[in-house]
């Protein structure tokens, strides 16, 4: 089957390749792919989506039609169907699954154009109005944590943007973790919301508000979350090794997707605690902090420094350096930190950078001699 990439992420032509691919008419849709494309990709597929997966290394998603179109079908069986708004990258695969919606309820998206702000959203989320039969057209839209708070942020004083945020029937939000303070802001509000759980690899969100999607198993197998069913992901195209690691075949022949995530099912609730790898999701991306504490401690005066994820109500995740004090102020402190990141920032991407640097008398350590970062990351915590 041929590949048609993408170079940019213009909704429109995304959508028009995206329209054939899902009818079997067209091409595959590239999206995000390194390097020089294949020409040619296996039968059935429908998007070839690079994503940074839970290493912070770039792997290219294979998925089928019919994981794409069992996606969105058994979103419109938890929340049902009508018209949708794009306002994420529609490179992104949460983005991406807002059109497949669309086209699968044989409604034109609207699109979001531009830089995102609470105003822009406001006015496309109420030009939506429409009806169908006489009535009234449900509408639904996807947001990331980021987007949400700034949106509720702009709402304490533009009612327009209040009156947009309640006139959906559910807003999806993903990405991250939403922060309780952020869940209960939106329910004052009267917003109504659906935080879902899942991964390009699983075609989206595939868990919503802790319960599996129609068709979707969850399950956690020796402190790893794993999914299967329907909406799984091919694999990865040409790294079959890859693919035979992350996705595992039962002796039954079931196929799950180890996610990486570590959790637990409480009361047939699936509940998400953290990453089993060094990896968080700030602001909807993934960032390997292995990667960037090998870029931080190639600026001097921080080559023992540590990098831990902690919680920021905007982002969901941020990176954050620990350094001895000892060590870092044979510089100034604030010269290393713009030097850090900056390093990170050309290393791995802007997204990356830490949020900051604190120095401590001391770093703790394990008995092995390693770094003990669960310590290191409460400590900064409770900075706050």
């Amino acid at each position: 089957m041929r590949l048609h990439a993408l170079t940019g992420d213009d909704p429109r032509d995304v959508l028009r390749t995206l329209r054939g691919a899902l009818h079997g008419a067209g091409p595959a849709l590239g999206l995000g792919l390194v390097g020089e494309p294949p020409s040619e990709v296996p039968a059935g597929t429908a998007v070839v989506m690079t994503t940074s997966g839970s290493t912070g290394v770039p792997k290219s998603v294979v998925l089928s039609r019919d994981a794409l179109i069992s996606s969105a079908m058994a979103t419109a069986d938890r929340i049902g169907s009508g018209a949708w708004l794009l306002a994420l990258p529609a490179a992104y695969v949460a983005g991406l699954q807002v059109l497949v919606r669309a086209l699968v309820a044989d409604r034109e998206p609207a699109v979001l154009s531009g830089r995102f702000t609470p105003e822009a959203f406001a006015s496309a989320a109420l030009t939506m109005t429409s009806s169908s039969g006489g009535r009234p057209v449900p509408t639904y839209t996807s947001l990331v944590p980021a987007q949400l708070n700034r949106l509720l942020d702009a709402a304490e004083t533009d009612p327009a943007v209040g009156k947009a945020l309640r006139s959906f029937e559910r807003i999806l939000v993903g990405g991250q973790a939403l922060p309780t303070a952020a869940l209960e802001r939106a329910e004052a509000a009267g917003v109504r919301l659906v935080r879902t759980y899942g991964a390009t690899e699983t075609s989206g969100g595939c868990v919503y508000d802790g319960a599996a999607l129609r068709g979707v198993s969850v399950r956690v197998f020796a402190g790893e979350v794993q999914i299967a069913g329907p909406t799984l992901a091919e694999g990865y195209l040409g790294e079959p090794d890859r693919t035979a690691a992350v996705f595992a075949v039962d002796r039954d022949g079931t196929r799950w997707y180890r996610t990486g995530d570590a959790g637990l099912i409480d009361d047939a609730l699936l509940r998400i605690h953290g990453r089993i790898d060094n990896v968080i999701v700030s602001g909807g991306i993934n960032i390997s902090l292995d990667r960037v504490e090998k870029a931080v401690r190639s600026v001097p005066g921080l080559a023992s420094a540590v990098v831990v994820g902690v919680d920021d109500a905007r982002w969901g995740e941020v990176p954050v350096v620990v350094a001895s004090r000892g060590e870092a102020l044979r510089r100034s402190e604030s010269v290393q930190f713009e030097e850090a990141r900056g390093v990170v920032a050309d290393r791995i991407g802007a997204h990356a950078r830490p949020a900051r640097l604190v120095l401590v008398d001391e770093v703790p350590l394990l008995p092995s001699g390693k770094p003990d970062r669960e310590a290191i990351r409460a400590a900064v915590a409770s900075l706050h």
